[in-house]
């Protein structure tokens, strides 16, 4: 049966995106192909640039900029653009150098796989950059790559290290025009015209719109010097460097605050940054922020957009909101609820993978060293495991698993959407969250879960227990609560909440923290990450409140004869403690452990991987590391919103954007230029 997309990745066009299935490719290029020739379909340049890219308007477009742009994919130059042409493309948009490959593609415009400095020239002289800023043909640059008689042709791995160098050069030659006397400075309004014009696309929103202010409060006055101008374009092309700086400092946490003096150290010991470059960062930094510290939001802050390719496959994509600002009540309850209903699946099936081990746990903490019954039942919990198979059958680890299922669904929901919801408030407005938010956020969210927990501790404990008795009449979940009436459903709370508090409160922070050192160097979780930071994060916290679950346990359990009852918490902890020692305290913990641990792995793996295949957009927060992104290209690049754009034509937008963007090459797209 053919898929959308083809099982393998494309191998021909690196590794990041899939190819398009081949009959879904035939489809649609039928569908904007408007001329035949010899009984086969071409698309015409309007074809595929205003109608299947919808890059030009359909009623006033530049036609010139449509046949250059056409001529990217039309590699035989023939004036139309068949499916082995078209299907051609879709691969190489597949590669990790699209954008250059592109780039090269829009300048070869013979198709010989070279280009000249005539071609260079024609595509670069309709473009309005080299109109608002004319490039000097002539400068000795030009030279060094197409020879002093100019006649040399440039191949396509050097051509794609001249674009990066000619856009450098390009802000260098705007520098030497702006400085007319030859001083060595510029006014601020032409560095901002510069920079708004040539580099464009290392500006984010909020630094263009401060450039004149940092300017200013770096050189002390109306003009800006040479080094500065290199070095405020050498820091915004190095962002990702600043990045690895600010982690190296912080040992990989992204909320830690970094003074200049620790940034400028590190910045030495990678003898990457010049002490000018990390001047200008701080000085950028105080005047977004006020701050006079950054952290890692801040370098996202400054750093240039990125477009990148979206990896997680998702089922469902909704957008409540348009933005956070419209974040109303009723959005948030949806959004509680969305988290709760994710919740309750997490927890039904983490709980369903790890059910055989909590039986045996619990059934190795309700026996008891100092009991006059007689000898003890199981040695060890290997052998409580090998027992309940014999006698019981395989089914019998599943003892009491229905009535599990329907209590841990809403109490892990409610404990992870308490959780969420908590932290959400902790939340600083650059996105950091102190230890003593998550602390508190955790010790909320088990706090909240025992109006759950209790009552299906206690009916689950009493099923587990029940098959230990040989010959015993069958114990059912409905007896149990009716034996218990609601009050009796909630007998050991105490013990239940002084059990699941501090399990949250260490447990979340510790994944938390866990999970972003698994983190890749884009902060993307890879699944198996979340299962280890869940797991590893689950053996502190199950260990360290077992005494707690112990004392839970003995209070939940009906006594049989000869066993010793307790009235409550500090009872059981007095008569656990005379009659069967410290240790007895420690009892299933390394069953407690082995069950938690894979359980809450499998849990926060699920709720995780849930919200990111149903993805609703509430404008709230979502779990860090959720989704997988690799850099394209610079700018701030549109995603394609045409659902015929499979395959490697989905990031056929942003490629195109990032031409203009990242080199400058914008064409005219009227037919009659817009007035300014």
């Amino acid at each position: 049966m053919d898929t959308l997309f083809t099982k393998a990745f494309c191998q021909e066009g690196g590794g990041y995106l899939k190819r398009a299935n081949p009959h879904h490719l035939v489809e649609i290029f039928n569908k904007y192909a408007s001329k035949e020739k010899n009984g086969e379909k071409f698309m015409t340049p309007e074809d595929f640039v205003i109608k299947f890219l919808g890059l030009f308007d359909q009623q006033n477009y530049n036609a010139h900029s449509v046949q250059l742009l056409a001529g990217i994919v039309d590699t035989s130059k023939d004036g139309l653009i068949s499916f082995a042409e078209f299907k051609a493309f879709e691969g190489l948009l597949c590669f990790p150098d699209a954008l250059y490959k592109t780039a090269f593609q829009l300048f070869d415009t013979n198709g010989n796989g070279m280009v000249s400095f005539q071609e260079f020239v024609e595509v670069m002289s309709n473009t309005e950059l080299h109109d608002r800023i004319p490039f000097d043909m002539d400068s000795p640059f030009i030279q060094l790559y197409f020879g002093r008689d100019k006649k040399r042709l440039v191949s396509y791995s050097e051509f794609s290290q001249f674009l990066h160098d000619f856009h450098e050069e390009y802000a260098i030659e705007g520098f030497r025009r702006a400085d007319k006397s030859g001083t060595g400075f510029i006014s601020v309004l032409d560095f901002q015209f510069i920079m708004t014009n040539i580099k464009s696309h290392l500006l984010t929103k909020q630094v263009q719109s401060h450039l004149i202010e940092a300017a200013q409060g770096s050189q002390g006055g109306q003009r800006v010097s040479f080094p500065y101008f290199f070095a405020f374009n050498s820091l915004l092309n190095n962002m990702e460097l600043a990045k690895r700086i600010y982690l190296n400092v912080t040992n990989g946490h992204r909320n830690q605050e970094v003074t200049k003096e620790e940034f400028m150290h590190s910045a030495q010991a990678m003898s990457q940054m010049t002490p000018l470059e990390v001047d200008i960062l701080f000085q950028l930094c105080d005047v977004l922020h006020q701050s006079g510290r950054i952290v890692y939001n801040d370098l996202n802050a400054i750093a240039p957009e990125q477009y990148y390719k979206q990896i997680t496959n998702r089922l469902a994509e909704i957008h409540a909101v348009s933005s956070p600002e419209d974040r109303g009540i009723i959005i948030q309850i949806l959004e509680s609820a969305y988290r709760f209903t994710l919740g309750s699946v997490a927890g039904a099936v983490g709980a369903t993978a790890v059910y055989p081990i909590d039986l045996v746990k619990t059934r190795m903490q309700n026996q008891r060293s100092g009991s006059l019954v007689g000898e003890l039942m199981y040695r060890h919990s290997f052998d409580c495991f090998k027992k309940v198979i014999r006698h019981e059958g395989v089914f019998g680890l599943y003892r009491g698993l229905i009535p599990q299922l329907m209590g841990v669904a809403p109490e892990k929901a409610i404990k992870l959407t308490v959780n969420d919801f908590v932290r959400d408030k902790f939340y600083d407005k650059n996105g950091n969250i102190s230890l003593i938010g998550e602390i508190i956020s955790g010790g909320s969210a088990g706090c909240s879960q025992v109006i759950f927990t209790n009552p299906l501790e206690i009916v689950k404990i009493r099923l587990q227990v029940a098959g230990e008795i040989a010959g015993g009449a069958k114990v059912r979940a409905l007896e149990v609560v009716k034996e218990l009436g609601l009050f009796g459903l909630y007998k050991g709370a105490k013990a239940c909440l002084l059990r699941d508090i501090p399990f949250s409160a260490i447990y979340f922070p510790t994944y938390a923290h866990t999970k972003a050192k698994f983190a890749d160097e884009h902060g993307y979780n890879h699944p198996i990450t979340l299962l280890i930071s869940g797991a590893i994060a689950g053996v502190p916290a199950a260990g360290l409140v077992t005494p707690a679950d112990v004392i839970k346990t003995r209070l939940q359990v009906v006594a049989r004869a000869g066993q010793t009852t307790y009235s409550g918490v500090f009872d059981a902890v007095r008569k656990i403690y005379v009659e069967e020692g410290i240790r007895a305290f420690w009892k299933g913990a390394i069953a407690r452990i082995c069950r938690s641990s894979p359980q809450f792995g499998v849990t926060l793996l699920t709720y995780e991987i849930l919200q990111r295949l149903l993805y609703i957009d509430f404008g709230g927060t979502r779990p860090s590391g959720s989704e997988w992104k690799v850099t394209t290209l610079g700018g701030e690049s549109p995603k394609s919103q045409n659902p015929d754009h499979v395959g490697g034509y989905s990031v056929s937008i942003p490629v195109f954007s990032g031409i203009e963007t990242k080199f400058g090459l914008c064409l005219p797209k009227f037919s009659v230029q817009k007035a300014a």
